[in-house]
């Protein structure tokens, strides 16, 4: 990065690859200082030399509060823009000594609803996933379905996806909440087949139920079934955001932290309030993005729930002496971190222990 004089700029970028020890989830943590000795941190999937190279050449001379000029010059490098995006707010919020969700107009709210992702096929690991989640405070959660072997599944595919919600439902209790993940893999029929089927769990919503490459298809789902429909996960522009939204057929959208960062799910939060769809960011990476999360549902009026991964405990102590006790939830909701910036004090010497060495 070239020299200049503003203390503000942006001086340094440097990543550290992490690999959890158990989950074997990837993600690197960006640290940006500026010239006068600010530091921020964000949050990304890998990447390599040859993007880190690229993104220091296009940062010369971008002072740290230019989000939207630096958003802008790394579309050549679009894994590290969410990363930096967080990274500069952290910066510019340990400079005005607020937290990042002050720095936005919030708070909307004082705790953010959390959602823990479970992990498993056979039933009884469903359950071990699940009652770990609730140990750690959850109250709401995500379930995949079923693995599929073919492309239409028929009727005991839709039975063996209603037995795995009753045995959940029936653990869990009452005030549990849950959300189907179909991760895009069903077919527009099966979808269908399966949303009505589970009308009686009364879902939170169904995420990613098929693909969305025909609105046609997913506009027949929800308008035949009353189980609202969750999507956005994959995609990677606010205009795919808009189309969706345009073509009405999503009651949740799911942009992931880790792919637009915090200014941009602002921007398409906006897009969705004016639709009155609520916003539910994805997320499946590490503690930086669960901060940089949390100040984001902190900062829009129209978030609905924060999913945080689920991590098993050697994973969780990894994450936890990296950053701290970012993930501390209570009665299924996270706290609202009021400490500067993100709020995170990352351990510099523990990055070495964990790096990602595959």
């Amino acid at each position: 990065m070239a020299a200049g004089n503003d203390p503000l700029e942006l001086k340094e970028l440097r990543a550290f690859a992490l690999r959890e020890p158990v989950s074997g989830r990837r993600y690197t943590l960006l640290r940006l200082e500026t010239r006068g000795g600010l530091k921020g941190w964000g949050e990304c999937p890998e990447t390599t030399e040859r993007e880190l190279g690229q993104a220091r050449q296009l940062l010369a001379g971008i002072p740290a509060t230019a989000y939207e000029i630096t958003w802008r010059k790394l579309s050549p490098v679009p894994r590290l823009r969410a990363a930096i995006n967080m990274a500069q707010l952290d910066i510019v919020g340990q400079l005005a000594k607020a937290p990042v969700y002050q720095l936005l107009g919030g708070p909307t709210r004082t705790k953010a609803r959390a959602m823990a992702a479970i992990t498993g096929i056979a039933p009884a690991e469903l359950l071990t996933s699940m009652d770990k989640a609730r140990q750690a405070g959850h109250a709401a959660f995500s379930v995949p379905v079923p693995p599929t072997e073919w492309r239409n599944q028929g009727q005991a595919y839709i039975f063996n996806v209603r037995g795995r919600m009753e045995i959940l439902r029936k653990n869990a209790g009452p005030d549990a909440d849950f959300v189907l993940d179909g991760a895009g893999q069903l077919v527009a029929g099966d979808a269908a087949s399966v949303s009505a089927e589970l009308e009686r769990f009364h879902l939170l919503w169904f995420d990613e139920p098929c693909a969305v490459s025909n609105f046609g298809a997913v506009r027949k789902i929800s308008s035949e079934n009353v189980t609202p429909l969750g999507f956005g996960r994959w995609l990677g522009q606010s205009g795919d955001f808009q189309d969706l939204l345009r073509e009405e057929v999503a009651d949740i959208v799911r942009p992931a932290i880790a792919l637009h960062g915090i200014s941009q799910i602002r921007r398409i939060a906006a897009l969705a309030e004016s639709y009155y769809v609520a916003v539910a960011p994805y997320h499946d990476g590490g503690p930086v993005a669960t901060a940089a999360a949390l100040h984001l549902a902190a900062s829009i009026p129209n978030f609905f729930i924060q999913q945080i991964p689920a991590v098993a405990e050697q994973d969780k102590q990894m994450r936890n002496t990296i950053a701290g006790e970012v993930e501390r939830i209570k009665e299924g909701y996270a706290e609202l971190n009021p400490a500067p910036g993100l709020g995170v004090q990352i351990n510099e010497k523990a990055l070495d222990k964990f790096r990602d060495r595959g």
